[in-house]
């Protein structure tokens, strides 16, 4: 394949996932406690070019997402006044059991299911710090110290506001009751970067457009060669 075809398409790959990324963002704009990630983009496959015998430097073939990193800056607490909202104020994510395993969130808008337990948004069980399912009182309500507080290294987004990661320790952050995280979208932002991927993405549809077009004239050119 031609170099600058390799090169073209995969950026387009890589401007689509990053549509895909950004679409999601924006669906999330309103989910609480919801992270957005930035793609790392990353090129690979390098060509040494040579001319006449010597080096010349090296050109790469293809760049792709190699990787999407969660923003898990704190966003601002809302108030809502109800009695199984809560927020992490500063570091720290809540526990899920899930059927995956024990996942992470920072998604405070939990529930009670049938059965009494602490649950959320996806119907998981809500861990404490030992490990175990809180049940909800009669009352409606669950004491804040009973709900578990992790320290999770490198999370990984696995979908449904869920993280994975390797807890270890206790963060500093505090658990408030009665409130929620905003989410960590920024809307507008989130737009204007759609449209520059956009761009991107359209731009190498019109190199892959030149480059196919040069190719046609060359072999035309070829073919009306005298003894072609």
């Amino acid at each position: 394949m031609d170099v600058g075809l390799s090169i073209a398409a995969s950026g387009m790959v890589a401007e689509q996932v990053r549509e895909d990324q950004y679409a999601n963002d924006l669906a999330n704009a309103s989910t609480p406690g919801y992270k957005a990630t930035a793609d790392v983009q990353s090129a690979f496959g390098a060509i040494l070019m040579q001319s006449q015998g010597q080096s010349v430097g090296q050109i790469d073939t293809n760049t792709e997402i190699t990787g999407q990193v969660p923003d898990v800056t704190q966003s601002a607490l809302q108030s809502t006044g109800q009695p199984l909202d809560f927020a992490v104020s500063g570091a720290g994510f809540f526990a899920v059991k899930t059927a995956n395993g024990v996942h992470y969130t920072r998604n405070g808008q939990f529930s009670q299911s049938a059965s009494g337990d602490l649950v959320d948004a996806n119907g998981n069980q809500v861990l404490s710090q030992s490990g175990q399912p809180i049940k909800v009182s009669a009352g409606g309500s669950v004491p804040v110290s009973t709900i578990g507080l992790f320290n999770v290294r490198s999370p990984v987004a696995v979908g449904n506001n869920l993280f994975t990661g390797s807890a270890a320790g206790k963060p500093n952050g505090l658990i408030e009751a009665g409130v929620l995280e905003s989410s960590g979208v920024d809307p507008a932002k989130t737009i204007v970067g759609m449209i520059a991927s956009l761009n991107t993405y359209q731009a190498g549809q019109q190199a892959i457009q030149a480059i196919n077009q040069t190719l046609q004239e060359s072999a035309t050119s070829a073919g009306s060669l005298p003894g072609a």
